[in-house]
């Protein structure tokens, strides 16, 4: 296992080394905006517990999401199917700043509310039929320090990256055909994450 925890990078780093394109690159948003940024999402994002069909049984979450766009678009994973509310000011300065970092134009935007270290997100890869093929995914980070995993379907080699509060990663090209990704749960975070994931949604 490679982990490349995280001290902050002066150029972007590339974090898998084959079959796939995740590019880390540290700091978009400085400590303090990035804590101003976390108290208005908390409190001005229509957080929902999330939901999902596991084996015929439906799961609600501890995890809370929220899915917002520039129309109201469907989305559909874990046998659920989630639609979007319209940007609100907020969200439109992130993700102008998100896409002139990332020269990507996105069209919406799943964020995850993660209370504390012990709720998390299982082995998956965001491959659904409402994305983009091998489009771009940018996840910009708020609040607690959390590890960010990857795992090759076939050889089952991982590697990591811990994702500060104001940090970027971005995947794009084949990555979610050849790798799986997971946060992790872990004892010791005792305080939120809010992780927002700027999408490409076909249209």
């Amino acid at each position: 296992m490679n982990d490349l925890f995280s001290e902050i990078e002066s150029e972007p780093l590339s974090v898998l080394p084959y079959d796939g394109d995740v590019t880390y690159f540290g700091h978009l948003i400085q400590p303090e905006q990035s804590h101003i940024y976390l108290h208005h999402l908390l409190n001005e994002i229509d957080w929902q517990y999330d939901q999902a069909v596991i084996f015929g049984k439906h799961i609600i979450t501890k995890r809370k999401v929220a899915w917002y766009a520039e129309q109201a678009f469907r989305y559909t994973y874990s046998k659920t199917t989630k639609i979007a509310k319209l940007w609100t000011p907020l969200l439109l300065e992130i993700k102008e700043q998100v896409e002139r970092e990332t020269q990507e134009q996105y069209n919406s935007c799943l964020l995850n509310l993660y209370h504390d270290g012990s709720e998390g997100m299982s082995w998956h890869s965001d491959a659904e039929r409402e994305l983009v093929e091998q489009g771009v995914i940018a996840s910009l980070s708020f609040g607690a320090k959390r590890k960010f995993s990857f795992k090759h379907k076939h050889t089952k080699e991982t590697h990591s990256v811990e994702l500060d509060s104001g940090s970027l990663l971005v995947m794009k090209g084949v990555t979610q055909h050849h790798w799986l990704h997971s946060l992790p749960t872990t004892k010791k975070v005792g305080t939120p994450r809010i992780n927002l994931t700027f999408r490409q949604i076909r249209t």
